[in-house]
């Protein structure tokens, strides 16, 4: 007596049939496994639901897309700018078909992260629209935080660059922004990795000063917040 596979087996059978290319009608894999039309029926809706992509219905023949299926991945910081670089790059590149893979692959990637996710953690798909010579920015931003080093930046639009202290690189509503402190508008100011044109290390390194830190802009976003609470509630 011969007996038929076990489930765990009898999905991966189905998986490397409906892989051919060709559409399978259910009675015929039924056949072949030696189970019910109906436990065919119930193993393709459980490969969909497994993230299979399985195209056809039933009385009409299944067949399956060539498709990688990769398990949920925690990125760094460093990890998910590289990966933002590299579509980004690729999607400039004069490649339609591969041009084409990384916008699709940007949208899916961007489906998967939160809205507003914590700064440094989120992949915007609008940034492969944005200059790329403002994305290859993120390291040297990332690095000049870290040391407390200034930046001159020069923005699209800008009569003249400004002299920051950066402070945070950010992810505000699918946009890289960098939150800083201006030396020349006396101000803090987010300036958009987008519209960044030029940037160029300053000699010396800043140090904590009173109104001009990122405890100081946090304080400053409080006191906002009470002060239209308070004139919402009046």
């Amino acid at each position: 007596m011969v007996h038929s596979a076990s489930r765990p087996e009898r999905l991966q059978t189905l998986v490397a049939r409906l892989r051919d290319g060709q559409r399978h009608r259910a009675e015929d894999l039924a056949r072949d496994l030696r189970v019910s039309v109906r436990t065919v029926y119930r193993d393709m809706d459980l490969l969909a639901a497994s993230g299979v992509l399985v195209e056809g219905t039933r009385g009409h023949g299944y067949r399956a897309h060539d498709a990688v299926t990769l398990p949920p991945l925690n990125l760094t910081e460093n990890e998910l700018g590289a990966l933002q670089l590299a579509l980004t790059a690729l999607a400039a590149a004069d490649l339609p078909e591969q041009a084409e893979a990384a916008r699709s692959l940007a949208a899916k990637i961007d489906a998967v992260l939160p809205e507003e996710g914590q700064p440094g953690f989120a992949f915007a798909t609008d940034a492969l629209a944005a200059a790329a010579f403002g994305l290859g920015q993120l390291p040297a931003i990332r690095a000049a935080i870290r040391a407390r080093q200034k930046l001159r930046i020069t923005l699209t639009r800008a009569l003249s660059p400004q002299d920051i202290r950066p402070l945070q690189l950010d992810y505000w509503g699918r946009v890289w922004t960098c939150l800083a402190w201006s030396d020349t508008a006396g101000d803090f100011t987010r300036l958009p990795l987008a519209q960044v044109t030029g940037l160029t290390p300053l000699p010396g390194l800043f140090v904590d000063e009173p109104g001009k830190r990122l405890a100081d802009w946090h304080a400053r976003q409080q006191q906002g917040l009470a002060l239209n609470r308070a004139q919402r509630d009046a």
